[in-house]
């Protein structure tokens, strides 16, 4: 494995560091920096960097002879997160439902099942939480919908900044949807690579998302490129690609990787290869005609996600990275039950699409159909297989893998979510959250902790509801526990006055 140095910090004040690897754009492979190279790091170093460069090697030394260190080193695994584009409650095996997702379950046999875990009710402010730890309503009120304007102030910290310091090797690959310009896409916000559309959606033939000025976005690393394949296939094969390209080498040296693996499935429009509605030959889901289309193009959506979820853990076993490997697995938000497309192509519209049952609603909704979905983590050895009944939301996981690697942000960075790593990997007593999660939509706020969720909505009186004994939200108990619910309000209105309500000056005449 190869040890990173530091070498001084970063204009927002990381910890970065050099290693003696780098990526080639061309393959995702690991290439040798050239002496050169080498030099030119060696006249960056500042004189703190000299010293923490110092402080380093002394360390390093030590634990060769029989000087004891301080503290363990923190493990650098490899870190494959995958999120998934309005994937139902019940659209998944793993929960009673009609997809088949074979390699999904067993991930979830194996590993962390995380039973309550919250995201924003769309897709752009859980997409911003993910990557900055931080609540979208803090960048401003274009950032707690879906938008096409740049979600993140230009210099904004994010997870794959955070790893990047660390010496790990950065990749993104599927839907950006945190801006949809080129100047605002992923390369400008942490990572080495991208690869995919920067738009909210796209047609899975045509990879073309809605008329205007964002019609065409499909690119590598900002450029536009154009060429034939089905969405899913594609993005599968590019992450693919920098998996194997990431492996160690014969001598075992590796560069630790972050790829994030950002699927438009199941997004509308729905689609897929015809291998996979084969899947579900002799099923009828549906009288009507339409209907029964609808669903089996979204049950072969799903199975052909799972399908490419297996493909990329066939890679890490097939490469021996399987057991340095953390797998994070979400959805964005809950499933939509219906929907016409809207998008340049040829795909039907879906009259019968996700489920989201027992929960209560579905996405673009504050009910827990929008917000709790699924997600697992998967670590062999590391993670013990368990369902975790803690509250996670998206924002905690910056904070949570900060915490597993050891990247100490300098200033602190002011997140919202916690680090809930105990909690996860079973820790005793660490389940409880110390703190509520709060969820901004536009037409309210929700607070949920352990057991209650309160409802704060803008134009109709607060709802209250007991998750732990009521869990599909039938019973409003807000008469009965008064003083809960004016605990949980001071929290929704202490968290509003953290949100910014102006649109950022420069993306005013922007086109939304």
């Amino acid at each position: 494995m190869v040890r990173p140095h530091p070498v001084g910090t970063d204009a927002n004040g990381m910890h970065r560091y050099t290693h003696n690897l780098r990526t080639t754009a061309a393959t995702g492979a690991f290439a040798t920096s050239t002496p050169g190279e080498n030099a030119m790091r060696r006249r960056r170093l500042t004189p703190g960097g000299m010293w923490a460069a110092w402080v380093m090697t002394a360390v390093v030394l030590a634990t060769r002879g029989s000087v004891p260190t301080a503290a363990a080193e923190p493990p650098r695994p490899n870190i494959l997160l995958i999120v998934a584009d309005d994937l139902g409650w019940g659209d998944v095996g793993w929960h009673g439902g009609y997809g088949k997702t074979p390699s999904m379950d067993r991930l979830v046999r194996e590993g962390v099942e995380l039973d309550r875990h919250y995201v924003q009710p769309v897709c752009t402010p859980t997409r911003a939480a993910l990557m900055t730890g931080r609540y979208p309503g803090r960048f401003g009120p274009h950032a707690i919908a879906p938008s096409n304007l740049r979600a993140l102030p230009p210099g904004t910290v994010t997870l794959a900044s955070a790893l990047r310091s660390l010496g790990y090797a950065t990749f993104h690959a599927g839907k950006w949807h945190l801006g949809s310009r080129p100047e605002w896409g992923p390369n400008h916000y942490g990572f080495d690579h991208s690869y995919g559309t920067l738009t909210g959606a796209a047609d899975p033939w045509t990879h073309k998302y809605r008329r205007g000025p964002y019609e065409d976005t499909w690119h590598r690393d900002g450029e536009r490129l154009d060429e034939p394949g089905n969405a899913t296939e594609l993005i599968a094969a590019e992450a693919e690609r920098r998996i194997r390209g990431g492996a160690p080498d014969a001598s075992g040296v590796q560069t630790p990787w972050f790829l994030s693996v950002a699927f438009h499935a199941v997004h509308t429009p729905v689609d897929a290869p015809a291998e996979f509605k084969r899947l579900y030959d002799g099923i009828r889901f549906d009288a009507a005609d339409p209907r029964h289309d609808s669903r089996l193009r979204l049950a072969a959506m799903v199975s052909q996600l799972d399908a490419a979820v297996g493909r990329l853990v066939a890679a890490l076993d097939e490469t021996g990275q399987r057991s340095n490997t953390l797998i994070v697995f979400t959805s964005d938000n809950g499933g939509i039950e219906s929907l016409d497309n809207q998008y340049v192509g040829d795909v039907p519209d879906s009259p019968l699409n996700s489920e989201n049952d027992p929960l209560r609603g579905q996405k673009n909704s504050l009910w827990e159909g929008g917000v709790r979905v699924c997600a697992f983590a998967n670590w062999p050895g590391r993670l013990a297989p368990r369902r975790c009944s803690a509250v996670v939301h998206a924002a905690d996981w910056f904070p949570t893998l900060a915490g597993l690697v050891g990247w100490v942000g300098a200033p602190s960075p002011d997140w919202d979510g916690i680090d809930r790593w105990a909690a996860i990997a079973g820790g005793a007593g660490a389940e409880s959250r110390p703190q509520p999660v709060c969820i901004v939509h536009q037409r309210g706020r929700a607070v949920i902790g352990d057991r209650w969720k309160l409802i704060v909505w803008k134009k109709e009186a607060p709802q209250l509801f007991d998750l732990v004994a009521d869990p599909f939200e039938t019973t409003d108990l807000a008469a009965e526990q008064a003083e809960v619910v004016a605990s949980y309000r001071k929290v929704a209105e202490a968290d509003e006055r953290l949100d910014v309500a102006d649109l950022p000056a420069d993306l005013r005449d922007a086109p939304p």
